[in-house]
């Protein structure tokens, strides 16, 4: 053990190598619910590619467990460390290389956060529009779980945005792959098979992104119905209706009182149509110009009526910001309420309506709250797990996993599988594509030192 101490302060410095009681509580879990906390024998906080590369070389040589770490926000226990491993924190990676507005992308290092190249890219007009709701999420964390968000529904996810990666493999090479263009058919897509694979295939050391253009106009509807069957009804309606919202997120009853009681929000909806609400439909729309946005606005009132809105709200400037701040922290509300685990589990659109009715009968079936919100406009669906007995959750869980595969979807919309999902993974999932993707780790990874535990055993 000093010896392998000692040769990582070789590597990035005596000052960069943290192991005992000097490792920080932070450094032991991510904000995933279900999993412990474990401490590493060892944090080390390289300042380069070619230190990583060199870490990897070593944990290879030795057999020693690698987990990598951004901030720390994921949801799947993917940034649990093991507590014979390494944990590689990119804290000090943490560098915009460039921001390029003739090719339109940003080329950054892992622990930049997305405060951080918001602003950055605010300052020349672009924006980087994945909105995973964390903004002191790291982009080598959002690279690694292909995070979502609100804004999928028009600009998609953070893999739509990946355009090149430099990458310190397991084996101790560093590579790049992809660069400032936007299309190639050039063999084996390295770039899109490391994004979201949750650490397990190579440790990502900077990344080139796509940028879009910073519109100067947004407004937010807030449209209550009488169920939530309606609002699911409701949502591939908007989405082919042409007016291209930005946000479109549904909130149930019982997470809308959470919220706007948590941050006192004021949204100016009378008690009587509170009372007949069960469910919400948030609809955010975004133009260059003002006067297309008011159409917009128009237009999307009219057809929520339509579609059995009690009320049409265009909020507030402040409302409205303050709404999609709550909404953001929805998780944060319900850990603060008792939730037992958040899952975000993702169905084509059409089959909401259908999932919210079976997710009513296993709830009833186990004596168990399941109550959410999610991106209704992407067909993500986050719900929070009110159970406190470990067995019956994790059928409920396994319930509600089947479910959504039957009807079409997938476990993990955007948080990945980690250690958290990892049992109703390999329990639901095809078995051929499994022993796929086995195939695919032991290539990039055959002495199997990158995260073990997360995805397989």
């Amino acid at each position: 053990m000093a010896d392998t101490a000692a040769r990582l302060e070789d590597i990035v410095g005596a000052g960069h190598v943290l192991s005992g009681d000097a490792i920080g509580d932070d450094y032991t879990h991510d904000e995933t619910l279900s999993t412990e906390p474990v401490k590493p024998a060892y944090v080390v906080r390289p300042g380069d590619a070619d230190e990583v590369a060199a870490i990897l070389r070593l944990a290879a040589e030795t057999g020693t467990p690698v987990t990598a770490r951004g901030s720390g926000t994921g949801l799947s226990g993917s940034a649990v460390p093991r507590p014979d491993g390494i944990l590689v924190s990119f804290e000090r990676m943490n560098k915009i290389v460039e921001i390029d507005t003739v090719n339109h992308v940003a080329v950054v290092q892992p622990g930049v956060t997305l405060t951080e190249l918001d602003e950055a890219t605010a300052a020349v007009g672009f924006v980087y529009p994945v909105y995973p709701g964390e903004l002191s999420a790291s982009l080598g964390g959002n690279v690694n779980t292909n995070a979502g968000g609100m804004r999928a529904i028009k600009y998609g996810v953070t893999r739509n945005h990946v355009l090149g990666l430099q990458a310190a493999l397991p084996t101790g090479e560093v590579i790049r792959t992809g660069g400032k263009f936007v299309k190639a058919s050039t063999g084996y897509d390295l770039t899109q098979l490391i994004v979201g694979s949750e650490g397990t295939l190579a440790l990502v050391t900077e990344a080139v992104l796509k940028l879009q253009p910073r519109l100067d106009h947004q407004a937010t509807i807030l449209a209550p119905f009488p169920d939530l069957a309606s609002v699911m009804t409701s949502v591939p309606k908007v989405v082919g209706s042409g007016i291209g919202p930005l946000i479109l997120e549904y909130i149930d009853a019982f997470t809308m009182g959470a919220i706007t009681y948590t941050h006192d929000l004021q949204l100016g909806i009378p008690d009587d149509v509170k009372e007949k609400s069960q469910a919400y439909l948030v609809v955010m729309l975004e133009n260059n110009a003002a006067t297309r946005l008011d159409e917009d606005i128009e237009q999307a009132g009219e057809l929520l009526s339509e579609l059995g809105a009690l009320d049409v709200y265009s909020l507030p400037g402040g409302a409205a910001r303050k709404l999609i701040e709550a909404r953001e922290k929805a998780f944060f509300t319900a850990k603060g309420a008792g939730a037992d685990e958040i899952i975000d589990t993702v169905l084509p659109r059409a089959a909401l309506p259908e999932f919210f009715a079976k997710v009513l009968e296993i709830a009833q079936a186990n004596g168990t709250l399941i109550v959410g919100c999610g991106h209704a406009g992407d067909g993500n669906v986050h719900l929070a797990v009110f159970q406190k007995d470990a067995e019956v959750r994790h059928r409920v869980l396994h319930e509600l996993f089947a479910s959504g595969m039957t009807l079409g979807g997938a476990i993990a919309g955007e948080h990945g599988i980690g250690r958290a999902k990892k049992q109703h993974f390999l329990e639901l999932e095809d078995p051929d594509k499994i022993a796929l993707m086995r195939r695919i780790k032991l290539a990039f990874d055959p002495q199997g030192i990158l995260n073990p535990g997360v995805l397989f055993d």
